[in-house]
């Protein structure tokens, strides 16, 4: 599979150089200062590439968009979209014409991934992504005072959610509000607290049939584009895959992702399979969802999660945690075998080491948070050592 590295442009820390260092040949990599539903040109396209390829010597290449975003606007169907539509069929277009052809997007309604502690920290000082159910419930309950929140929570989950609340500082509040916030790096919109209950109160009225409705008609406006020059559109699952202060979520379980092919039936509608995004959802067999849906899949991010039973996880080791990556990565290196045998010019998968856990010099570098360069080069490196010893023993293209 092709070993690519998230970078997120020229004020990454972590340079084109290092990158090349890991292993990797494919880089991820977005527009982020191109606000959302603006036209990505050729013009901006092309010099992106030019940092990324300009050095030959690394012989690296631009292999996947992550992310080209929706606008808010499409997820709430709201108004004349007709103008956002055109101008991501363009930016498709654009991206096609410089040979860039899989794009990762995803659908989740104002919040993109959610986390509620950035560094917590680990025996010997490395530090990890988690999610914690009850600091998850005292924003949402005690903070964001979202009416019928509490309903929502255990009780269990409420009384922890309360005494935190109780024994936190207004600087301890404004970290959680940032840290929940974080998102996605590149986002527009940050919010405050009324600005949040602001955005929430558009979605009033849309439960999950209305935004599968509205996703549906985004697949139906740009799929056939995506077919015509050649796009692979990966949709990304929701992280968590639950709901989030009242927002549906329709891009979390195996139910999910059936609706989105059977929407638009076409190789350019596609999944990004995300083994921690989906890990980290009690009710997704993350193995048995990569072999049913092997054809469907465009690209991978794969990384683990340790589950508590209330909700809650954090970030494990790539090889450690809840999600069999053995069984999955033997599922993907046989698909991809699959498409090679049948003669299709773009068999390989492109894969990622999905975030990581801050260590040694990461602890200090300032990467965005989930993006550390030793972490994800150990990441890297094990799952590397993983699809070679699956390849060797079932006799499979790496």
């Amino acid at each position: 599979m092709e070993q690519t590295w998230r970078w997120f442009g020229p004020d990454d820390p972590i340079t084109l150089p290092q990158v090349r260092q890991t292993g990797a040949t494919g880089i991820v990599t977005a527009l982020h200062h191109i606000p959302y539903g603006v036209v990505w040109s050729t013009d901006e396209i092309i010099k992106r590439i030019g940092l990324i390829e300009g050095d030959s010597s690394l012989r690296l290449r631009w292999s996947v968009v992550e992310s080209l975003p929706v606008s808010e606007a499409i997820k709430l169907g709201e108004g004349n979209l007709t103008e956002l539509f055109d101008n991501y069929r363009q930016s498709l277009r654009n991206l096609a014409a410089c040979g860039v052809t899989t794009v990762c997007y995803n659908f989740m309604a104002v919040l993109d991934w959610t986390r509620t502690e950035l560094a917590h920290r680990l025996p010997g000082g490395a530090t990890a992504l988690r999610f914690d159910m009850d600091r998850f419930a005292a924003f949402d309950c005690y903070i964001l005072q979202r009416p019928g929140a509490e309903a929502e929570f255990s009780a269990d989950v409420l009384d922890r959610a309360k005494a935190w609340v109780a024994q936190a500082s207004e600087s301890d509040k404004d970290r959680l509000l940032a840290t929940i916030m974080a998102g996605l790096p590149g986002a527009y919109d940050r919010y405050d607290v009324p600005g949040l209950r602001r955005m929430l109160e558009k979605y009033r009225g849309i439960g999950h049939a209305e935004l599968r409705a509205n996703y549906a008609r985004f697949l139906r406006e740009v799929v056939p584009t995506a077919e015509e020059c050649g796009v692979s559109l990966c949709v990304h699952p929701d992280d968590p895959p639950r709901d989030l202060f009242g927002l549906p979520r329709v891009v979390s379980s195996a139910d999910d992702l059936q609706f989105i092919v059977d929407a638009a039936s076409s190789k350019a509608n596609g999944i990004t399979f995300c083994t921690g995004a989906l890990g980290a959802g009690g009710q997704n067999n993350v193995p048995a969802m990569a072999e049913r849906f092997a054809p469907h899949i465009r690209f991978v991010h794969l990384r683990n999660v340790t589950k508590m039973l209330d909700g809650s996880f954090m970030e494990a080791e790539h090889l450690r945690g809840d999600v069999d990556m053995v069984k999955v990565v033997t599922t993907l290196l046989k698909e991809q075998a699959r498409r090679k045998a049948e003669g299709e010019p773009d068999w390989r998968i492109p894969f990622r080491p999905d975030h990581g856990h801050e260590l040694a010099d990461d602890i200090g570098r300032g990467t965005h948070p989930g993006y550390p360069l030793v972490g994800r080069l150990k990441g890297l490196a094990e799952i590397r050592g993983v699809m070679t010893a699956v390849a060797a023993i079932n006799r499979l293209p790496v």
